[in-house]
């Protein structure tokens, strides 16, 4: 079951969801719009000739930061990590769903590849995984509203969450665009 703008104001209330900064105007009837971080992660191609997925990824891409003023460009046919400027926080019987602004899915902006899904237990703010798949390049601005996230009660609260130590979460705390962690799955 998707929560409502009600059971969003009553969750967030109750402290049992975590959105910081939140301006009650971005809660809509079924999801919370979010905005986008001045940080970026821009894949440098010249560094390594291939992606290994068994090897650690963090030179794969470098930092890039913008003020107010300054858009960030993507470019057409890029992909670029971003994040959103919120801090998100779930209870064990909630999980959450991460999606587009039509408005900007109109224009070839895409916020995600896979990483749509926030498990329950999740702590910190959400990478966005930024692709541009129009023919001009689409200039992004600090604080832009970015995409929203809905909200969606589990069965029953989950036994395992995520950040248990059991389950290895890697992304767990993030606090800005984070580079992927996958070769991690390969053990040491």
């Amino acid at each position: 079951m998707v929560l409502s703008d009600r059971t969003i104001r009553r969750e967030i209330a109750e402290g049992r969801i975590v959105v910081n900064p939140v301006d009650p105007d971005d809660i809509q009837p079924a999801s919370i719009d979010l905005h986008l971080d001045n940080r970026f992660l821009v894949f440098s191609n010249s560094r390594q000739p291939y992606i290994d997925v068994r090897e650690p990824l963090e030179n794969l891409t470098e930092p890039v930061e913008i003020d107010e003023a300054t858009p960030f460009m993507l470019h057409p046919g890029e992909f670029a990590l971003g994040s959103t400027l919120e801090h998100i926080e779930l209870p064990d019987d909630l999980v959450a769903r991460l999606e587009g602004k039509s408005s900007l899915g109109r224009i070839g902006l895409l916020i995600h590849s896979t990483a749509g899904f926030v498990d329950p237990g999740w702590q910190g703010r959400l990478t966005l995984e930024l692709s541009n798949v129009a023919r001009l390049p689409i200039a992004l601005y600090q604080g832009m509203k970015i995409g929203q996230i809905s909200f969606l009660r589990l069965s029953e609260p989950a036994e395992r969450l995520y950040g248990s130590p059991e389950l290895g979460s890697k992304y767990q705390g993030q606090s800005g665009p984070t580079a992927s962690r996958f070769h991690r799955d390969f053990g040491s």
